[in-house]
């Protein structure tokens, strides 16, 4: 697939847009200032996968915190600001790495340039973000409510105020927990402006409706060529938000690394626990970063020939199995060592 020309800024080391990788982010749900909570989360988040974590800073002390816990973590940090112009200040004089933040929310024109200033001086990008609940009023009437002119023309307002103090290093958001309003939004302001976007949508509920919202939302944002950077909102465990942004990226050919595994979804010709099997070889293989398919198939009747695009794979029988590459048959071997067996097969690859 084609994707949306951007302009490029760096978060820290990491390029977004301007057909860098598209990036995975999260967010902790730590207290900041808690930094041994805080360093082991984002290190459990690294694990997973994640390119760029976002923290929330409440006050000084979680501002003061992110120069410690940025000794401790190889991702860029990026401070999630809510009205406070000074503690956006603060967590740039720390070494935040970007800037979560609404201009136009911060106050009057000359503290937001004091944050613009320091932003610059330092190379600190922004990330502007404008939710379905953050609309100002005044375009909720101008366009009858929440939709995808409101939503826009109220990022594009901050856009602007920064834009007008000679500030460009930065990267939209526009999310809603509606996944239509999303989808809407980001294709309107993309034929409006080339800066980098920030793709997701926002408050997606629990793990399982969340995953289906977001992979339907994002994937279809994606599959059309926008979206720089992702972020899955989730309640939950946020190595579960890293977990699927990953897998959407994966499903949708736009990232080339870690195993992707293919199996069937049982019937009545299975004769080993294939459903235990399967999430036994996911936690088996999480950590192989190497790009593989991996069939785990039911039975040997299709198994081979259905699963024949797989780098590699097993097909069940009664108390034993069959380990098979690019669908020819490699070798029998009984149920109980089948997944150690794969595993080995794997490594050699």
């Amino acid at each position: 697939m084609k994707r949306r020309t951007t302009k490029k800024i760096m978060v820290g080391n990491v390029p977004v847009g301007g057909g860098s990788p598209i990036t995975v982010q999260s967010m902790t749900n730590t207290i900041t200032k808690d930094i041994g909570a805080t360093v082991k989360q984002i290190k459990e988040l690294e694990e997973a996968g994640c390119h760029i974590i976002r923290s929330a800073i409440t006050d000084f002390e979680d501002a003061k915190a992110i120069s410690k816990i940025k000794k401790h973590i190889n991702i860029p940090l990026v401070a999630d600001i809510q009205y406070d112009y000074r503690l956006a200040i603060e967590s740039v004089k720390n070494g935040v790495d970007c800037l979560r933040i609404n201009p136009g929310n911060i106050g009057s024109e000359i503290r937001v340039r004091e944050v613009i200033n320091i932003c610059k001086g330092m190379g600190v990008p922004i990330r502007i973000g404008v939710n379905s609940g953050s609309i100002k009023r005044e375009y909720l009437e101008k366009y009858n409510g929440v939709n995808a002119n409101s939503m826009v023309e109220s990022a594009l307002e901050h856009v602007r105020l920064v834009e007008k103090m000679g500030f460009d290093q930065i990267k939209i958001s526009l999310k809603a927990s509606d996944v239509l309003l999303t989808i809407e939004s980001y294709k309107k302001m993309s034929e409006i402006v080339d800066y980098p976007l920030h793709v997701g949508v926002t408050e997606a509920g629990p793990i399982w409706n969340g995953t289906i919202k977001s992979a339907v939302g994002m994937g279809s944002l994606l599959s059309m060529g926008i979206g720089d950077t992702i972020r899955v909102s989730l309640t939950g465990n946020p190595v579960e938000e890293v977990k699927v942004g990953r897998e959407i990226l994966r499903t949708l050919g736009l990232l080339k690394e870690g195993v992707e595994i293919i199996s069937c979804p049982t019937c009545s010709r299975t004769k080993i626990g294939l459903i235990d099997l399967v999430q036994e070889a996911e936690a088996k293989l999480r950590s192989i970063k190497k790009p593989l398919k991996v069939a785990i198939m039911g039975c040997p009747v299709n198994g081979p020939g259905e699963a024949k695009e797989a780098d590699i794979g097993i097909a069940g029988g009664k108390g034993e199995g069959l380990i098979f590459k690019k669908g020819k048959i490699y070798k029998k071997v009984k149920e109980e060592l089948l997944l150690d067996e794969l595993v080995k097969e794997i490594e050699k690859l």
